[in-house]
């Protein structure tokens, strides 16, 4: 037998319970919105005691940092290797990056932290500038790098990379909004697939020396 088939039962759930606490507070954060979000709920979705959650996390605040730490960064991180050690060519890397974070976020339900940070932050001024510096500081970053690979490798024109960042970013921004608001709804449905191939080919063919 394996050391953790040996282990007691409780003793392994006792580990891995931040791990199932963050993974229902990240689906009650999306289904409710940070304010809604009670953390007796949380506490119950994951099966645990309210008492058990605070030996974990000290408010709510403290876990939703968490969640979108445990989340958001990991992927930010993947992202950023990517554009520092990429081979091909910016115009791919482009692609890669847009459709990689939409793969993602999407399957992973990180779309709703998106549209909670909008709807939210003018009520709760200190997460709001948790995740400024915390995950769009770095995304920003991060696409300012791409930008200036490509110029510097001649395959994009010299445009502003830290205004042009943030043309790129809005559509991506807006897709996730509409696929937590009307997406649900069927209203306008959005073909996910075909938007970004759109953005991406604007982009690109706007970029490009």
């Amino acid at each position: 037998m394996s050391e953790a088939a040996k282990e007691p039962r409780w003793e392994r759930r006792k580990q891995d319970r931040p791990q199932e606490l963050l993974a229902a507070a990240l689906q009650l954060f999306v289904e409710r919105g940070f304010a809604a979000t009670r953390l007796e709920d949380v506490a119950a979705r994951a099966g645990v005691s309210k008492g058990t959650l605070y030996l974990y996390f000290e408010n709510k605040e403290s876990l939703f940092k968490s969640v979108v730490r445990a989340n958001m960064l990991p992927l930010l991180a993947e992202a950023e290797a990517m554009v520092d050690g990429y081979a091909g060519s910016s115009a791919d890397l482009l692609r890669e990056l847009i459709t990689g974070w939409w793969d993602t976020a999407a399957r992973s339900g990180l779309n709703g932290i998106s549209k909670l940070m909008v709807a939210e932050s003018g009520n709760f001024p200190e997460l709001a500038r948790f995740y400024h510096d915390e995950v769009i500081v770095r995304s920003d970053a991060m696409i300012v790098r791409m930008l200036e690979r490509g110029m510097a490798r001649g395959e994009f024109r010299t445009v502003d990379a830290h205004t042009m960042k943030k043309v790129i970013v809005a559509p991506v921004v807006m897709l996730m909004l509409w696929d937590q608001s009307f997406g649900p709804c069927s209203i306008v449905p959005i073909d996910p697939q075909a938007y970004l191939a759109c953005l991406i080919d604007l982009c690109i063919n706007g970029l490009k020396a």
